[in-house]
């Protein structure tokens, strides 16, 4: 069965859920399945990056273009940087029958939502809230006062975990990765997902229905 088209996945999750981690290992087990969404971003090109392989560097210019044109899925700014997804290079790839992931906060998911209803969204998450400060703390990069405001900001986004259509119990991550990897696969056999192949049976099963 040939599958409409490819799958806008969005993977979000708490500042120490592991999201970055689970997306790597994903890209790394099933190469070839999945394509890393490229943000485009205001932020100048460091030694080493290329062009369209880390980012889509823009001008400041560029970059309020494509929100006034509605060139993109969803679009934040961080200290002074904007970053965003291109609408059209996530449109092309899910054209050609290839999955996309996108790792992104809440915010930007549900804008994604809006413009692609069909897409997917995953949440991360430890197994308790103690996990996860036990995590921010283990990183050893932190002060207290910044693992308590990520924390806090934690807190707030938490309240937006009813929106998303699954749940990742990030406790062991080869299970993570497979979970996540298993719920894309089985939403490729959605029926809505599969409308043409549907149609196809049907119109192939109407030459029995005319011989009767």
């Amino acid at each position: 069965m040939t599958h409409d088209k490819g799958l806008v996945v969005v993977l979000s999750g708490f500042s120490g859920a592991g999201k970055g981690t689970i997306m790597k290992h994903l890209l790394e087990a099933h190469p070839g399945d999945y394509n890393l969404s490229i943000s485009a971003t205001t932020r100048g090109i460091r030694p080493g990056e290329e062009n369209g392989r880390e980012y889509f560097f823009k001008t400041r210019e560029e970059f309020d273009s494509m929100i006034a044109n509605n060139e993109l899925l969803e679009y934040a700014t961080f200290n002074g940087n904007s970053y965003g997804t291109p609408r059209a290079y996530v449109e092309e790839l899910i054209n050609n029958k290839k999955d996309v992931l996108l790792e992104i906060e809440i915010n930007g998911a549900l804008q994604v939502k809006e413009m692609f209803p069909d897409a997917l969204l995953l949440f991360t998450t430890p197994p308790s809230a103690l996990e996860l400060k036990n995590r921010l703390v283990g990183r050893g990069t932190e002060t207290e006062e910044v693992i308590n405001q990520r924390l806090a900001i934690s807190c707030k986004e938490s309240q937006g975990m009813g929106k998303y259509d699954y749940l990742i119990i990030n406790d062991n991550l080869d299970k993570a990765v497979d979970q996540v990897h298993n719920i894309i696969q089985s939403e490729h056999y959605r029926t809505s997902r599969n409308t043409i192949s549907i149609a196809q049976v049907q119109e192939e099963l109407k030459m029995f229905e005319r011989s009767n």
